[in-house]
């Protein structure tokens, strides 16, 4: 997964809202969100199939987290464990504060390094691991609309955040009680502006570093998600509110988006 997309707004009916593009080789085999671990039974997340974990992942508690590859680490490392474990281990605990600290203390020799996003509907936290024997970095995730590549949070040497953080931040936000989601739509499924020669088989192709990517290489973006979550007051008692996930199972700019079964 290349990009995440995180507005924060606490006090509002539905103070979390999460966009995800994941970029990956289109024959790496997965499987769409589900309760795919029978040991994880709360947890919904797609699959990775050839390592067994996964990039983006929502527990019943209201915790999401998904994983994002650092520069120069594309791939797996057969010395070292799968970041797709990553998710799933944040994903076993019931608030983000909680885990957000939990996974800052792992070893960070054990794997590749790493971007992670760990939120509820209350906090929100970026964990970072740059590799080289570093320890993991561990930030809060400000109010207000945030990006995260393969780069830091907000980090304007990646050509997509600095070609999208502005426009996210003036888009009417999505409205996940009416279902109206278009413009976050539109944005994840850009694909920039025309690309040619070698620029097209870069991470973050062509002078905007679209959202949407395919590369001649067969890398490019073979997913999307939207997600929200509503306000702690409404997820409990009669009228209950669950979170809502959106799952396009292909470029988005081509494949309609659908409700994961939570």
């Amino acid at each position: 997964m290349c990009t995440v997309v995180i507005l924060r707004r606490p006090g509002y009916d539905w103070p979390l809202i999460l966009a995800a593009n994941r970029d990956e080789m289109a024959d790496r085999p997965w499987r769409a969100p589900g309760r795919h671990w029978s040991e994880r039974a709360e947890v919904t997340a797609g699959r990775d199939e050839l390592a067994g974990g996964t990039w983006l992942g929502l527990n019943d508690w209201g915790v999401i987290s998904g994983v994002l590859n650092r520069p120069e680490s594309l791939g797996p490392d057969p010395e070292l464990r799968s970041r797709g474990e990553l998710p799933l281990d944040a994903l076993d605990h019931a608030e983000a504060a909680i885990a957000a600290e939990a996974m800052a203390a792992i070893d960070p020799q054990s794997y590749r390094s790493f971007n992670l996003v760990i939120t509820d509907a209350r906090e929100a936290f970026w964990l970072c691991s740059k590799g080289g024997g570093e320890a993991v970095r561990m930030a809060p995730v400000p109010e207000g609309l945030s990006m995260l590549t393969a780069h830091d949070l907000n980090d304007t040497t990646s050509a997509r955040i600095r070609h999208f953080l502005p426009l996210f931040e003036a888009a009417p936000a999505p409205d996940p009680e009416t279902g109206e989601w278009y413009h976050w739509q539109a944005l994840m499924g850009s694909r920039g502006k025309e690309r040619t020669g070698e620029k097209e088989t870069g991470p973050e192709s062509g002078p905007e570093g679209a959202m949407t990517l395919a590369a001649k290489t067969g890398f490019g973006t073979v997913s999307s998600s939207l997600l929200a979550l509503p306000g702690p007051a409404r997820t409990n008692g009669p009228g209950a509110i669950k979170p809502v996930w959106l799952f396009a199972p292909g470029p988005p700019d081509e494949t309609p988006y659908g409700a994961v079964d939570l």
